[in-house]
């Protein structure tokens, strides 16, 4: 994000998204300022900056979403990073300690030389005091979807339904990418949608009709059972899942074929879901190998958690999504 200009293109992006989600000017506003103050951040200081915006919606609370990426150098001392005057660009100074106040939530995670993840959200429902209406589910639910470079619509999609002290999630990676990978991909939502509740392997099968006609999916669902403290899971190809701590780490391995090509009869898997455990899924745009060499991100918001693994991880030549699910402290 070299080009100073793209500041402005983001925030009229950002002002387009607030009106179509029926957020009020005063939430429109504060978001237009941390677009604002994060991209000029990156203007000024970042090498291979990116500054993402998407809305997300878990249990009838719509938020907008703004994620500053970049390279480096990285903050040596956050703290004094957030003070109102602190600048090492001849700038105010005012850039985080401001986006921290407008955002419902922040979160920031940073190591000198090495760049910066900035998490800033904005809710639309609100109440009568003006505070915002967080979910309450007992999940905190991070996730990123971009499309492959060159592409303007991503071949994979993700969707989660929370019921029960229970989070369903399913993943999709149409084959190849492009509009066609797309359609693929959304066909496995809106059987998802059309069938919340189901248990995994009987949602892969609803699925697996649902796309016949497309070009099939990758396609992993999952049920994260915070009673039990237990997960189901069941897919077909290449989607991958971790369940991973300081302490734990387990792969979540789908059997091999296509939903709505060629699959075998579906079985499904269980594995224990150990607390402080998070659970990271992710399209195989990611690599399948990856580590935190720096622990301290498992404890940062899950949608950092979700742009550590794109930022590190991407292989960078097709649609890549990472949802992460952490319990909520309650």
């Amino acid at each position: 994000m070299g080009d100073p200009s793209r500041v402005g293109e983001a925030r009229r992006h950002a002002a387009e998204m607030s009106a179509r989600f029926g957020f009020d000017a005063i939430q429109s506003g504060r978001l237009a300022v941390a677009v604002n103050e994060l991209g000029n951040n990156l203007i000024r200081h970042a090498r291979g900056g990116r500054l993402l915006l998407a809305a997300c919606e878990v249990d009838g609370s719509l938020a907008i979403e703004l994620l500053s990426i970049d390279d480096g150098p990285g903050m040596a001392d956050l703290q004094a990073c957030m003070q109102d005057g602190y600048s090492t660009g001849g700038s105010a100074g005012q850039g985080l300690g401001a986006v921290s106040r407008l955002a419902d939530d922040f979160d920031v995670h940073t190591r000198a030389g090495e760049g910066s993840l900035i998490l800033a959200r904005f809710y639309r429902e609100r109440d009568t005091a003006g505070k915002p209406r967080r979910p309450v589910n007992g999940f905190i639910v991070g996730g990123i979807c971009l499309a492959a470079p060159g592409e303007t619509v991503s071949g994979d999609g993700w969707d989660v339904a929370v019921h029960d002290l229970r989070a369903d999630v399913v993943v999709a990676d149409g084959l190849g990418h492009g509009p066609e990978a797309a359609d693929a991909a959304a066909a496995a939502l809106a059987a998802f949608d059309g069938q919340r509740g189901a248990a995994p392997a009987s949602y892969l099968e609803r699925a697996h009709g649902a796309m016949r006609g497309t070009r099939g999916a990758a396609v992993g669902a999952y049920r994260i059972d915070g009673g039990s403290q237990r997960i189901r899971f069941a897919g077909a190809g290449n989607i991958l899942g971790r369940v991973i701590s300081g302490i734990a780490d387990r792969t979540l391995v789908s059997q091999s074929g296509t939903v709505g090509v060629q699959m075998r009869s579906v079985q499904e898997q269980e594995v224990e879901w150990p607390p402080h455990a998070l659970v990271v899924l992710h399209s195989d745009g990611i690599q399948s190998r990856w580590r935190f060499d720096d622990a301290t991100v498992l404890q940062r918001d899950p949608a950092i958690v979700a742009a550590f693994v794109l930022w590190k991880f991407s292989r960078g030549r097709d649609d890549a999504t990472v949802v992460v699910i952490r319990r909520a402290e309650i």
